[in-house]
């Protein structure tokens, strides 16, 4: 596994942040979750929040940055071939019928093609997850094809209803909450990607794949009973470093 020239910052007294070269790569996110377990390992008291190209560390004390920055140092250069961990690709079904898809036709103008065109192209897509955050639950999503790439609105709505997809720029994801939000609406899950009941809250972690599939109204208040009733079972594939 390739190594990277990392840098380390304290992050107030009982945090530390540690960053990887500015760009969004699958090695980068790779390596940033192997680290993580290390140090779950290493130093399990630490809370660890993974994101794009960086890893905070959290502690509940005060820490000494020089001294925890020396010891992940080595322990990073401590690189061993034990840290791969199985990831998961969710299947996560989504309505793309009206009326959920609020900006789908206006993406599909702009863009000079047609909304089955970008429905298909959502759906085909395979997307990692790069972070987790804004909402609890909300992922950001990389690997959007580059025709659907879409700038964020101009004016962000002031309720987005939750289970809402989005297109923000070069990414997609899911509101999992209602909220305010800016990104394009193309349609909707019945899947709770968040629930403060389940242990954890958010079975989706950084690093694991997500792929879309289509279904109509139907199905979408079907699945949206079964989510409520708590018997809807989402599809998963549990993946390794290699093949995912």
């Amino acid at each position: 596994m390739q190594n990277f020239e990392l840098k380390y910052r304290p992050f107030g007294e009982r945090a530390l942040l540690i960053e990887w070269p500015e760009e969004i790569s699958e090695n980068i996110l790779t390596d940033i979750m192997a680290f993580s377990r290390r140090i779950a390992e290493a130093m399990p008291t630490l809370e660890r929040v993974p994101a794009y190209n960086s890893l905070t560390l959290i502690s509940r004390e005060p820490m000494e940055a020089e001294d925890l920055t020396a010891g992940l140092r080595k322990l990073y250069d401590e690189k061993s071939g034990n840290s791969a961990k199985k990831r998961k690709l969710w299947n996560i079904p989504v309505c793309y019928e009206a009326p959920f898809c609020q900006d789908l036709e206006e993406i599909a103008q702009a863009s000079g093609t047609s909304p089955e065109a970008i429905i298909e192209g959502h759906t085909q897509a395979t997307y990692t997850v790069y972070a987790i955050g804004f909402l609890p639950g909300f992922m950001y999503l990389g690997g959007l094809p580059e025709a659907l790439h879409f700038p964020r609105r101009e004016s962000p709505r002031p309720k987005v209803a939750a289970g809402s997809v989005g297109i923000g720029g070069k990414q997609t994801g899911i509101y999992p909450q209602e909220s305010p939000g800016g990104w394009n609406i193309i349609g909707n899950s019945p899947i709770k990607i968040f629930n403060a009941e389940n242990d954890p809250p958010c079975g989706i972690s950084v690093g694991d794949k997500i792929r879309f599939y289509a279904i109509d109204k139907d199905m979408h208040e079907l699945f949206t009973i079964q989510v409520d009733s708590g018997v809807f079972q989402i599809k998963t594939l549990e993946l390794d470093d290699q093949s995912a």
